[in-house]
């Protein structure tokens, strides 16, 4: 029963892969192999056996080593004229050379030998890849190879590895340890590249997953991984991954593989690689051992610039412990949207950075992944399900220069900067936020919202976190500007506003010691400002909000209704203001020219309110129009002194 269970579902897996997706964009006889130099297939007239030391040989016909070893003296050169080595073993007593193409599965070395030349060209046939469609165990065993071709030309010297033409599935998610009850290492079940070491590879090269089937393989997996491993770059190629022709459960929240693992890997580079359908993700970005214990070896130094990602499942790139990351000049688009073959699964973002933490049994904080140094520069982002940057725990995280089309999200981030991006909303993101300040805490401090210009979303930016500084930036074509919403020590400095809806707003929640200063608000619709029911709860009474010095260019109005601690001073409004049922607020020092409405309105019952030391130019239309309207409930509640109007 249980071979014919075993043969059924090698069935499945043979099926899927010979009638999934790709069969449309890569038929089998479509693959063009790349067809390596090894022309000459004379045999031989010469053998090795009596080769004399110091001496050069070059292999210009078919050398057939019939299984032997053959020993060679010191410092032989063995070099490529057109012709191979085959069947049998050389044995390189005291040194040597030998040119890479000469190498292949059919000839064993032994000894002290190295590469004439450093540079390696791979040639999938020379070394038993089996290219196209194929079965688990060829695809098991192409991952096998090609990692082993990659460790033993470096092994010889090989410092680049090139790769052209060359389509072929890798099964990458079976734990090939024989060891009894050995763990799964997604990182060391891939192909794993070495030290010290440039993969490069073209337009025509595409590695691909093998597609995982329940029962068979393992969820989960990586295509390609830099593991424990210093100085790699790879360039160049696509990455396939199995979104489409994987088989998910009915809970596939995060099933999946990635297409590269960079796990505790130092100066690494990712250079112009295009990543296709990632079933869980793109790129993962992490290290062994939590950061509190010795066995700690965070990644360091990563460079991912100039690659493409499409249609990537859950999210395109995700960060959970390094340092000194640089993600620049890449191509986002469609992450986690749904498939018709899976769901977007959890996170939605093209870039999450996300290291886990938590506060131990005496509260103390305790970080078991750190993210620090982050810098997102330069992208070009469209189409994520939830947006294009995540910034839910780290340090020093800059999102810099790029072209977004989505949102940004930070939350538990300190000395973080959203700065100089260009947002415009594309499909859903239309009914949403583009910039969300979030997260409170003792380690959110010394974030920084500037110099972004924000287009065509519902609102340009939410501030709800501790010490956010929203700088210079210009929102326009918007549905309202900026929303308050649990800011505290927020400043809110010289931005531009030109919006349908509210230019500043803040209702329903609570907010301290924030100050919105030199803002230019326009809008042809509601109100320039709007605070309402803000601060309204007793825990809340001594907050304190100060609008210093804006010019609310429009002829709408200001509304502050249900509110506490507002000072509102030298500021300019071309327009009205409406304030009631509020206490401790102040309207100082302003100019003000209404259109169609009162000066200054006062409505409802109020406490601690001043109206001082105001310019107000008398309303024109309507007679019932004044400079300042006391309608309030408790008009002697209200101090009024010093104010003019003209």
């Amino acid at each position: 029963m249980k071979n014919l269970l075993y043969y059924l579902l090698m069935f499945i897996v043979c099926v899927t892969v010979s009638c999934g997706k790709d069969d449309l964009d890569n038929p089998e006889k479509d693959i063009v192999k790349d067809v390596p130099p090894n022309v000459i297939t004379t045999p031989c007239e010469f053998g090795l056996s009596d080769a004399s030391a110091n001496s050069t040989i070059k292999i210009n016909c078919l050398l057939d080593l019939k299984g032997e070893t053959i020993d060679l003296p010191e410092n032989i050169v063995v070099e490529f004229d057109g012709g191979d080595i085959i069947n049998g073993k050389l044995n390189f007593t005291n040194g040597g050379k030998i040119d890479g193409r000469l190498l292949s599965s059919k000839l064993e070395l032994e000894g002290d030998v190295k590469l004439i030349d450093p540079t390696f060209k791979f040639y999938a046939i020379r070394w038993d890849i089996v290219e196209g469609k194929t079965t688990f165990e060829i695809a098991l065993k192409n991952n096998t190879n090609l990692e082993g071709v990659m460790f033993f030309t470096k092994s010889l010297g090989a410092t680049t590895f090139n790769i052209d033409k060359l389509d072929a599935y890798f099964e990458i998610a079976t734990v090939t340890s024989t060891t009894t009850n050995a763990n799964w290492y997604p990182s060391k079940e891939a192909i794993n590249i070495p030290s010290d070491f440039n993969l490069v590879m073209t337009d025509n090269t595409h590695l691909r997953v093998f597609p995982a089937q329940l029962g068979v393989s393992r969820e989960g997996g990586t295509l390609l991984a830099v593991r424990h491993e210093s100085n790699v770059t790879v360039k160049g190629g696509t990455l396939h991954g199995d979104r489409e022709l994987r088989q998910y459960s009915e809970d596939d929240g995060q099933e999946g593989s990635h297409l590269f693992h960079i796990h505790s890997g130092k100066n690494v580079t990712l250079d112009g690689i295009k990543f296709v359908e990632g079933s869980v993700g793109s790129i993962t970005i992490y290290s062994t051992g939590f950061s509190f214990n010795p066995n700690y070896d965070p990644t360091t130094g990563v460079v991912i610039k100039n690659c493409e990602f499409l249609r990537s499942r859950r999210m395109a790139i995700s960060l959970t412990d390094g340092r000194d990351v640089i993600i620049q000049g890449n191509t986002f688009t469609d992450t986690a949207l749904a498939s018709p073959n899976s769901k977007g699964g959890e996170v939605g973002y093209a870039i999450n950075v996300e290291p886990d933490r938590y506060r131990d049994e005496n509260d103390v904080l305790k970080e078991r992944q750190r993210a620090f140094n982050v810098l997102i520069k330069g992208n070009t982002e469209t189409g994520s399900r939830g947006g294009f940057a995540t910034l839910t725990i780290g340090q020093n995280i800059t999102v810099e220069d790029n072209d977004i089309g989505t949102r940004v999200v930070y939350s538990l981030v300190s000395e973080s900067k959203v700065i100089n991006n260009r947002f415009k909303a594309s499909g859903t993101a239309i009914d949403s936020w583009a910039i969300f300040a979030a997260g409170t805490g003792v380690t959110v401090f010394d974030n920084e919202i500037a110099e972004n210009t924000i287009e065509g979303y519902s609102l340009g930016i939410v501030v709800g976190s501790n010490e956010a500084y929203v700088r210079e930036n210009v929102i326009k074509d918007c549905g309202s500007g900026i929303q308050l919403s649990k800011a505290f020590k927020a400043r809110i400095h010289n931005n531009t506003i030109n919006v349908t809806g509210n230019g500043i707003q803040a209702t329903n929640t609570h907010s301290d010691d924030v100050e919105i200063k030199g803002n230019d608000v326009t809008t042809s619709g509601n109100f320039n400002i709007y605070l309402a029911n803000l601060n309204n709860k007793e825990e809340h009474k001594d907050y304190k909000i100060v609008l210093d010095g804006n010019k609310l260019l429009s002829t709408k109005n200001v509304s502050i209704s249900n509110a506490t601690g507002i000072t509102f001073k030298n500021n300019e409004v071309n327009g009205g203001i409406g304030v009631g049922n509020v206490s401790n607020v102040e309207v100082a020092l302003n100019t003000i020219k209404p259109n169609e409405s009162d000066g200054i309105r006062v409505f409802g019952s109020n406490a601690s309110f001043s109206i001082m030391n105001n310019t107000i130019t008398e309303p024109t239309g309507a007679a019932r129009y004044e400079c300042i309207n006391n309608d309030a409930d408790n008009p002697d509640a209200t101090i009024m002194t010093g104010n003019t109007c003209n």
